[in-house]
């Protein structure tokens, strides 16, 4: 069975789907590992890297033929309907896939046949948690969003005592405390900062604390959703809580929103009418700028000053900036996923790879979109 790794083409995209490291692991499974030339160039990794271990390299001029071929087709971003269009009846691919907003994609792959799976429907659950690709990228977004609001901002962020007077530590907020909201809290406290952090869910208060942090209880309602999100909230809950957190956020010096709801829009944390009470120099770090964002007025990819001197950087492709680790984190993911998928036998002439589709495993189950020319999800 033939794995084809194709280079990332969105804009922006750094990240490759498997690394080297992980490449003799599948070739002993009996897998046949073929990576398109300069998939791992974002990442620092060169064509040579993955031959030591054991990989084909083909050119991009190959790489129609080597859609025909494959078995399995992994990738980081979503197959583009094109590719999908060249992959042979049966071929699997493993990838993101945002159902709610990949339904171009996802009629190709019905219509070519291919089984695809989406990384963001792994279930959270203990047995899935080696294959859970939206905590590994998660974490690698709220390490990063502390490191961009220490550069962003005008201040030091540790106490500091010097001969011509103190200096008094940053203040940070971090708005949600999932998987990249706990990172956040972590990195910006070993930089030195005074953090305190809010989640709908008051459940997170122990880990909040764990991490050296102030955990705020608003004294609202709970919000706990399935497998360990939050669930989306009202209308008018949101305006409540907007309004009770409000003056922490004018006190703090930098704020990091990581809110989300899965396949819904981010909720509205902080309004332009909440930062405008802001000090000039202030940094607001909108890690849900591409699902709508959790500040008024954020774009995707861009900084933004207020009138009143605030910095809001919008975030997109976050983990791709941290390229690679994101992308150990992530070929370790499709790596375990695919230890579900795939079934090896030792042999006289070295291990036989078959294909082992089993819909009554939860993994698969949950997270197979399309099969057999029909949409699962």
């Amino acid at each position: 069975m033939r794995v084809v790794v194709p280079v990332e083409v969105k804009p922006g995209e750094r990240r490759v789907a498997l690394m080297p490291d992980v490449i003799s692991k599948l070739v002993k499974s009996g897998l046949t590992i073929a990576i398109e030339s300069g998939a791992g160039k974002g990442a620092d990794i060169n064509d040579g890297a993955y031959l030591e271990q054991g990989a084909e390299i083909f050119s991009s001029g190959d790489l129609d033929s080597e859609l025909s071929q494959a078995t399995f087709l992994l990738s980081v971003q979503p197959v583009e309907p094109a590719k999908m269009a060249k992959l042979q009846d049966g071929a699997i691919t493993l990838s993101f896939l945002p159902i709610s907003s990949s339904d171009e994609i996802i009629e190709a792959a019905v219509k070519a046949g291919v089984t695809s799976f989406s990384m963001e429907l792994i279930p959270r659950i203990s047995r899935a948690q080696s294959m859970d690709a939206l905590t590994s990228q998660a974490l690698c977004a709220g390490y990063r969003a502390a490191l961009v609001g220490a550069e962003l901002s005008p201040r030091f962020f540790p106490l500091l005592m010097t001969a011509a007077g103190t200096i008094t530590p940053a203040q940070v907020l971090v708005l949600g405390a999932g998987v990249a909201g706990l990172q956040a809290i972590a990195t910006a406290k070993r930089l030195g900062a005074v953090v305190s952090a809010y989640d709908v869910r008051p459940s997170s208060a122990d880990e909040v604390k764990s991490m050296g942090a102030t955990f705020i209880n608003l004294e609202l309602e709970a919000l706990e959703g399935s497998g360990g999100y939050a669930r989306e909230m009202s209308e008018e809950r949101a305006q409540q809580q907007r309004q009770l957190l409000k003056p922490y956020i004018t006190k703090s010096h930098l704020v990091i929103t990581t809110a989300s709801v899965p396949n819904r829009k981010a909720p509205l944390l902080i309004t332009s009418e909440m930062y405008s009470e802001m000090a000039p120099g202030t940094v607001i770090v909108d890690l849900a700028a591409e699902s709508g964002g959790n500040v008024e007025g954020s774009v995707a990819g861009e900084i933004i000053t207020s009138a009143n001197g605030v910095r809001i950087w919008g975030g997109k492709d976050v983990a791709s900036q941290i390229p690679f680790h994101a992308s150990s984190l992530y070929s370790k993911n499709l790596v375990n996923l695919l230890a579900l998928l795939v079934k090896s036998e030792a042999g006289a002439d070295g291990a036989k790879a078959t294909l082992n589709l089993d819909f009554e495993d939860e993994i698969i189950e949950a997270s197979a979109v399309t099969h057999a020319k029909a949409r699962r999800k």
